[in-house]
């Protein structure tokens, strides 16, 4: 987008949906059209039994879109829902403005804030596989204003090689993104020993604010929507020696495009082998019970859904109404109030951490070889040592470890006294 231009938003309500579910959509469609760029001049709703194959709302409807455009100089259309290309096409010939969707904006979006070559190739990936689909319709609307006779060949042939330099594209962005996903993977594997924990949420809730809190990292923060697209990981120290690995990552949003979710994958990846979720909540949105359920439902789609997790309530510090405290801590006894612009809740949450890290250990006591440097390094790579003694040409070491780790020990392990 450029610069401040004016949007109108249209919302579709279908049969059987709620409209105040739709407006919160629409509402949340409004900031991420801020966060491109763009300032909301009107917004039209229509509620429809079924969706129109040529123009997605009803013929009144569009033209109702085009009256507005022309009355508030309107720059830019822009869907709550996906539009096939022949719609696109279609309202764009009547209204005579640009015509865009929900996944075209939230790609745009992520374009603009991809900054490491990562995400920038992660973005590309997603808006390749967007176009991709939609290639033959979009030249078949060109070839109909072309005029028809004399194009269609030479249109036949450009598609095919679109659509060749398309698939070679994925083809290569997909292979950069294992390469990215394995060296990660190898990084993660030096410190396989620590707990893997995730930060997750809906956009915009502070969770990147939340990780500075925690790990005093510097990860960039802001009210805009998903400021955060690249997953950061620090090591988190906990009380009682105790160490996890912490990563923050892209926020979740109510209609993520699925190929999005796909091409994404390196990034959510440390969401997908957490052991613990730490599931962020803007306590003072008004509707952050929703946010929650959408976060919830995108977890099961990544398969990440059934883990351990830790519900935190943030922005406790913006929130007023007394009633909504404790209407809050009736629904969700178990999560952490946070704020996490002013540090509030913090040693709490770590100790909630800490927990879960000390009921997945146990402690022992082992007598290792003093000349068995291999084994004295695995002990102090997998477990977290409280206690050392050197007797008698032995090592002799309290540690809590993860029983999965024990095996190779069995043989030195004494009896905890």
């Amino acid at each position: 987008m450029s610069d401040r231009e004016r949007v109108l938003l249209v919302g579709v309500v279908r049969n059987g949906e709620d409209r105040a579910a739709e407006q919160d959509s629409v509402d949340e469609l409004a900031a991420l059209t801020a966060t491109a760029g763009g300032d909301v001049v009107a917004t039209v709703f229509q509620e429809r039994k079924s969706i129109s194959p040529a123009t997605f709302v009803g013929r009144g409807k569009a033209e109702e879109i085009e009256g507005l455009c022309a009355a508030e100089g309107v720059d830019l259309v822009v869907f709550d829902d996906d539009l096939s290309p022949a719609q696109a096409a279609n309202l764009e010939r009547i209204t005579g403005v640009r015509v865009i969707d929900r996944s075209q904006l939230i790609l745009d979006i992520f374009a603009l804030g991809a900054r490491t070559n990562a995400a920038k190739a992660q973005v590309e990936l997603a808006q390749m596989q967007y176009t991709l689909p939609r290639l033959k319709r979009m030249w078949e609307h060109l070839s109909r204003t072309a005029g028809g006779i004399g194009t269609r060949g030479p249109g036949e042939t450009q598609l095919e090689v679109d659509r060749r330099r398309i698939r070679r594209r994925i083809f290569t962005l997909k292979k950069m993104l294992a390469k990215i996903e394995r060296d990660r993977a190898t990084r993660t594997a030096r410190r396989s020993g620590l707990v893997k924990v995730s930060l997750v949420g809906y956009t915009n809730v502070g969770k990147s604010a939340l990780f500075n809190s925690m790990t005093r990292a510097s990860v960039p923060t802001g009210n805009r929507l998903f400021e955060t697209l690249d997953a950061t990981t620090r090591v988190l120290n906990l009380p009682m020696r105790e160490s996890v690995l912490l990563s923050d990552t892209v926020g979740f949003i109510r209609k993520l495009p699925h190929h999005l979710v796909a091409s994404f994958h390196a990034t959510l990846e440390c969401v997908v082998e957490a052991d613990l979720i730490i599931h962020v909540a803007d306590l003072s949105h008004r509707r952050y019970g929703r946010q929650i359920e959408t976060v919830r439902s995108v977890m099961e789609e990544i398969g990440a859904g059934g883990k351990p997790e830790v519900l935190v309530l943030n922005k406790v510090d913006v929130v007023e109404d007394e009633d909504t405290l404790k209407a809050a801590r009736r629904a969700h006894d178990r999560a952490v109030p946070v704020s996490a612009l002013h540090r509030w809740g913090i040693d709490a949450l770590k100790e909630r951490v800490l927990e879960f890290v000390l009921d997945r250990k146990t402690e022992v006591i082992v007598s290792l070889p003093g000349s068995d440097g291999k084994l004295l390094s695995y002990v102090e790579r997998y477990g977290t040592v409280m206690k050392r003694e050197v007797r008698d040409g032995k090592v002799g070491l309290r540690v809590r470890m993860e029983r999965r780790f024990l095996k190779p020990l069995q043989e030195y392990i004494e009896p905890v006294t």
